[in-house]
């Protein structure tokens, strides 16, 4: 044993001592290893057991698609236009960086100008918006009276 495997051991030795592995999760249980060699039979096991995040696995320009096609829920919670430029300008530049890190890819992302996020945006907020209802017009005698007759002085039981 060489002198950093030794200070490697005695590092561990003082660990257990301290009870550092004490408490961990799984002590105790049997590894469930594959019946064949398999090098990525751990990370398997926590995709089975839902402990990592599926879409970090997948590949930036698959996200970006995704993204893309979720834009109204997102451009919808956007307080301004300001903010609707700031987000479009940001996924356009992932989109490029992609691309630039990426170029014989197959699948690309489309890109979001600004202006066509903006036209978006302000569409998603006029649906939003509920619709103003006119008041009900309330007919009086004044209001049934055609504007010729009041300049006349006509009353309002006069009706042409």
């Amino acid at each position: 044993m060489n002198r950093e495997e030794a200070r490697v051991q005695g590092e561990i030795e003082q660990a257990i001592a301290r009870g550092d592995f004490n408490d961990l999760p799984g002590a105790g249980k049997p590894l469930k290893l594959p019946s064949t060699h398999d090098p990525d039979w751990w990370i398997k096991q926590r995709l089975d057991e839902e402990d990592v995040d599926r879409d970090a696995l997948l590949p930036v320009v698959v996200l970006l698609r995704r993204e893309h096609e979720q834009r109204d829920e997102t451009l919808r919670e956007l307080p301004d236009e300001q903010s609707v430029r700031e987000y479009a300008d940001d996924f356009t530049r992932r989109v490029r960086e992609d691309r630039a890190a990426s170029p014989m890819a197959r699948m690309l992302a489309p890109e979001m100008p600004a202006d066509a996020a903006v036209e978006r945006w302000r569409e998603l907020r006029a649906e939003r918006e509920e619709p103003v209802m006119p008041a009900p017009v309330v007919e009086t005698a004044a209001r049934r009276r055609s504007w010729w007759r009041r300049l006349l002085g006509g009353s309002s039981g006069d009706r042409a």
